[in-house]
Order: C-alpha cells, then sequence, then structure tokens
C-alpha cells in the first residue's frame, strides 16, 4: 500500500491576515516551515497570531494527530517534506492552530497512530526520498505531494506494533524534552540571579545584605547614564573577555591519514553536528579548537551567545570563542556579552536596520558596569558554575539520546529490530 491509502482528509493551510478586520476575525496561530523545529522541541513560542475568516476557521483548524507537512522550501542540501505533529501540548499553548499556505496538513485513518505515521514520514526524509518529488517555481522548491504520497509504500502493519514503536521512539523524545526544559529553567535562574546581582545591584554586600537595597552608596556615571555601585567603572567588553575568531576551515580540509574535527558554524550552533556537517583537519591552532563548556559568540548575520556542548569542535570564521580577560570568571563575561547582544539588536530595531556584523569596533565602544574589584564576579562564580556544568551535562545526554533515537528510527521502520508490549514497556 502506499501513503496516500492511509489519509483520511487533507487540510488546505491559510496565511490569513496580519491584523483583525470584519472579513477576517479569527485569531488563529499558523504554523510556517520555519516552526517544524522547534516545535518538534516543545518550543511553540515565535509561532505568528494570523487572522482569517469564519469559513476557513471552520475548515481549516487542525486537532490533536494531524500532521503538518512543508510542501514550499526547502534547500539545496534540504529537502521539502519535513513535518510536525499536532500535539495537544501545541494546542494548550497556541490555541487555535491552522498551517501556513506553504504547508499541508492531513489526518489519517482509523487503524493508524498519527505518532507511527509522523515517525515514518520522518524516516522517509531523513532517506532523502521528498527529493524526487519536488519541482521549482519562481525559485522556490515545491514538493509534489500528491505524486509523492501516490509512489511512497508503507507496510500495513498492525496497530499495536505500530503502538509500540511509538511507546519507544516516544520515550526517547520525552526524555529529550524533559532535559531540554530542565535546562531552559536553570539558565532563565542564572539569568535571574545575573540581574539581581549585575542590573539590579543587589550583589552581598559585606554584611550578605542585597547592595541597593540596603542604601549601598551609588554615582552617577555619564557614560552608561545611570547610577552605579561606589568601587565600579564604566569599562568596555575588552575588558573582561578576549575574542578569537575562527578560521575559514575551507582551507584546513583534513588529510586522508588523520581523524578529523567537525566544523562548527552557525548552524551546528543551533543545531548540534550532524552528517552534513563538515570536517577541518585536527592540525589547527589551540585557540579555535572548541571545547564542551567554551563560549560563542556568533557576530555575522545571525547575533547569539551559548555555552558549547556538542564537543570537541574546530572554530570557523563568523564566531567568536570567547576567553576571560583580565581573570574574569566565565559566567560574568557570558551574562554580560549576552545582555550586551540584545543592545545591538535593539540598536538595529532603533534605525529600522538589520545589525548583523559585530566589527571590533562596536566591542570597543561598548559600555558596561565593571567593579573595580572581581571578588564580587567571583563569589558569583561559585554560585553559576554548578548550574553551567548541569547544562553541559544535560545538554550531553540530549545529544546522546538524540543519537539513539536517529539510529533506532531505521531499524524499527524498516523491522530490522522487531517489538513487541514487553520490550514497548520496558
Amino acid at each position: 500500500m502506499k501513503l496516500f491509502d492511509i489519509i483520511e482528509v487533507f487540510i488546505a493551510g491559510d496565511w490569513g491576515e496580519e491584523t483583525y478586520s470584519k472579513e477576517t476575525p479569527c485569531a488563529v496561530t499558523c504554523v510556517r516551515g520555519a516552526d517544524i523545529i522547534p516545535i518538534s522541541e516543545y518550543d511553540f513560542s515565535a509561532i505568528p497570531v494570523r487572522y482569517i475568516s469564519q469559513q476557513a476557521y471552520a475548515k481549516k483548524c487542525l486537532q490533536v494527530g494531524d500532521i503538518i507537512i512543508e510542501k514550499s522550501g526547502g534547500s539545496p542540501t534540504q529537502s521539502t517534506g519535513r513535518v510536525s505533529l499536532v500535539s495537544q501540548e501545541l494546542l494548550d499553548h497556541a490555541g487555535a492552530v491552522i498551517c501556513s499556505n506553504f504547508c499541508t496538513a492531513f489526518r489519517v485513518k482509523k487503524g493508524w497512530n498519527p505518532l507511527h505515521v509522523y515517525y515514518y514520514l520522518q524516516f522517509i526524509y531523513n532517506l532523502g526520498a521528498f527529493f524526487n518529488f519536488e519541482g521549482k517555481t519562481s525559485g522556490i522548491k515545491n514538493l509534489q505531494l500528491d505524486a509523492a504520497f501516490a509512489a511512497i509504500p508503507t507496510e500495513d502493519i498492525s496497530e499495536s506494533i505500530q503502538n509500540n514503536i511509538v511507546v519507544i521512539l516516544q520515550g526517547l523524545e520525552k526524555k529529550i524534552a524533559i532535559n531540554r526544559q530542565i535546562n531552559q529553567n536553570l539558565e532563565a535562574m542564572a539569568k535571574q540571579l545575573y540581574d539581581y546581582w549585575f542590573v539590579q545591584f543587589d550583589f552581598p554586600n559585606e554584611e550578605g545584605k542585597p547592595y541597593k537595597s540596603s542604601g549601598g552608596e551609588m554615582l552617577w556615571n555619564e557614560k552608561l547614564k545611570r547610577k552605579i555601585p561606589v568601587g565600579w567603572h564604566c569599562g568596555n567588553l575588552f575588558e573582561i573577555a578576549v575574542f578569537t575568531n575562527g578560521l575559514a576551515c575551507q582551507k584546513f580540509r583534513p588529510k586522508d591519514n588523520e581523524v578529523p574535527l567537525p566544523v562548527i558554524k552557525i548552524r551546528e550552533m543551533h543545531d548540534g553536528i550532524s552528517v552534513d556537517t563538515e570536517k577541518v583537519t585536527s592540525n589547527i591552532p589551540e585557540s579555535v579548537k572548541v571545547y564542551n563548556g567554551d563560549v560563542l559568540f556568533s557576530w555575522s548575520a545571525s547575533l547569539e551567545v551559548m555555552l558549547w556542548a556538542y564537543g570537541l569542535g574546530g572554530l570557523n570564521q563568523h564566531i567568536f570563542k570567547v576567553t576571560s580577560a583580565n581573570d574574569f570568571p566565565k559566567s560574568f563575561y557570558y551574562f554580560q556579552l549576552l545582555d550586551y547582544v540584545d543592545v545591538f539588536k535593539k540598536m538595529a530595531e532603533a534605525r529600522k536596520t538589520t545589525m548583523g556584523h559585530i566589527t571590533q569596533d562596536h566591542l570597543q565602544q561598548s559600555t558596561i558596569a565593571i567593579p573595580d574589584n572581581k571578588d564580587i564576579a567571583d563569589k558569583f562564580e561559585e554560585l553559576i558554575s554548578p548550574i553551567f556544568r548541569q547544562i553541559i551535562k544535560l545538554q550531553e545526554e540530549i545529544s546522546n539520546l538524540t543519537k539513539q533515537r536517529d539510529e533506532l528510527l531505521p531499524l524499527l521502520m524498516n523491522g530490522q529490530v522487531s517489538v513487541n508490549s514487553d520490550l514497548a514497556d520496558d
């Protein structure tokens, strides 16, 4: 049988309108191709709200178990056909959900577990099968969905076996999701503590009380346009951190007889190391080798700061490896830089431009409040470093679980690994 045989109904997408009107009064959350990966990670924060007609609302709102497939987009190395499942968690967060007109949704027939079909389509996508069913209009790749689903086979297996496969894969995905949620909470907790100490200036004074709230002396600083504690000064990011740019790694390809390193580009900062990650010789300077726990700052196109946790790699150009200057601890320069990236972004918004290229001059011109005595930063490091270690540990576990899931997926779908209820329960 073919994929087409297991589908009950297709549900068209709709981009709607940006604002409410009499013709489009119904607010909906609209899933785009760009939202597919975040949704798989239970991140629903960036899905846009649009407005559609009452008629479209009645026909196009999705329900739990519906599958969204991207039909337009992709890239030379990435096909169309990525899929997302409409979960109860998505509906609880987003309310009424539709897909954009660059996507299509469908509902499977009775006797088919939607999660099993979702995983099977991921398996098909990973094989690159959808490349064979793409056409181009106006430079955009379009998935010929009817042709693809009419040609791609699927085995007619019992619902109980489908359910057992789902239990195994979903168990791994739930653990991955839990780890991500814990990390988000840890990061938020650390950032809140940083703000309390170094933005509100309520770090512990000599008596252990919050400095500013307890009447600690504050002085106006003209450069910062705000009051800062006595014994602090206005400095810049170079005073607390060293910024080492990566290499043009394409000039340092590995030799046949050596073990290479993965190249860390902006994509790897987002998604970690994958089979598509380029390689670089391991014979590169130590200054551009990246280890778990290192701070990275992408300074071109995408302005982002992260703690790296995907294993040893070689740093590509357009990303800084950030290390300590003047013996300031990691937690201090990490959060100061994280805050200042927001400053750069706000500057761009105010000028209605895209500040996607940070230069050494920008860093030199930065203005931050720095304590003359770095004991305060060292005390902060004592509190935050265990949190950072836990974040790295959990991200390493996420990477291992993701690898297990991705290796297990084709084995389950090909029938190379059989499952039964006892195994699924385990």
